[in-house]
């Protein structure tokens, strides 16, 4: 059975607490240890390590729709395993991990799993050290540390992908989540995120003014026409793909910079409609 996830956040961060009395972390690494083994429940900078199911990576990335044409980066990378794995599916990857050793330890775990050309890892700060060219986003940190990284992680390219283990991103909402499957106890949901792009404020359309109000991926406002104004219904973007109802018509379309071009649905009929920035 699945560890509840309120348990869950108190069990590493009652490791954490302890680890930091005993002297666990360090502001300076070490130079890398040969031969070093992690040990589940060792202290890093901001969280203690503990080691992803391999069967929920595996649903991770198939929730991520990995494919060879994406670049994972995956946040406090550990072992390198989520990487490692993403690498095998032909996407090329990095993995960013504050712990020199683990750094060390992932690059001869990538060796053995012959996927060095693809597979890569770094020794940083995840707080400094920039992601953004990332198309899919994978992490394992606490929810505190998540709701810290949603800022920089909204400005990432609308469409990025985002799958984080166990914690969620506060009030923003998953587009979906997945469990591990049998055998698995603890640490065995992710939650997954698409990146939308940032459409709040208003347009101009053929039809009136739209004004729209965001919220992450939903969104909710008005259109005004000459007849009248009506609330829109069912807003919401994936990615940059935008999606409401409004005056009983469906409207679909594709955010390109300040336009919106897309499909305008009513009565059986569809026509092309547009908008751009008022």
């Amino acid at each position: 059975m699945r560890l509840p996830q309120t348990l869950a956040r108190s069990v590493v961060a009652s490791c954490l607490v302890a680890a930091l009395a005993a002297g666990g972390a360090t502001a300076q690494q070490a130079a890398p240890s040969p031969g070093f083994e992690p040990q589940v429940g060792q202290a890093g900078k901001d969280v203690i390590w503990v080691r992803t199911p391999d069967t929920l990576v595996a649903r991770m990335l198939d929730m991520a729709k990995v494919t060879p044409n994406d670049y994972v980066i995956d946040l406090g990378s550990g072992d390198g395993r989520t990487v490692i794995a993403a690498a095998k599916l032909g996407a090329k990857a990095l993995g960013i991990e504050y712990n020199g050793d683990m750094v060390e330890l992932s690059k001869r775990n990538a060796e053995k799993e012959g996927v060095t050309g693809r597979a890569s890892f770094v020794q940083g700060d995840i707080f400094q050290t920039d992601f953004s060219q990332a198309t899919v986003l994978t992490l394992f940190l606490l929810s505190d540390l998540n709701r810290r990284l949603r800022p920089t992680i909204l400005d990432m390219k609308p469409g990025t992908r985002v799958v984080s283990n166990t914690f969620d991103m506060g009030e923003w909402t998953p587009d979906n989540q997945v469990q591990a499957g049998e055998g698995c106890v603890s640490y065995c949901r992710a939650y997954f995120w698409i990146v939308p792009a940032k459409v709040g404020g208003a347009w101009r359309t053929p039809q009136g003014d739209l004004t729209l109000e965001q919220s992450f991926q939903m969104l909710k406002g008005a259109l005004k026409t000459e007849t009248g104004t009506t609330a829109i219904s069912d807003g919401k973007m994936t990615g940059d793909q935008i999606a409401f109802t409004a005056g009983g018509a469906q409207y679909t379309g594709r955010v390109v910079g300040d336009r919106i071009e897309g499909m305008r649905r009513s009565g059986g009929a569809e026509t092309p409609w547009q908008a751009t920035r008022g």
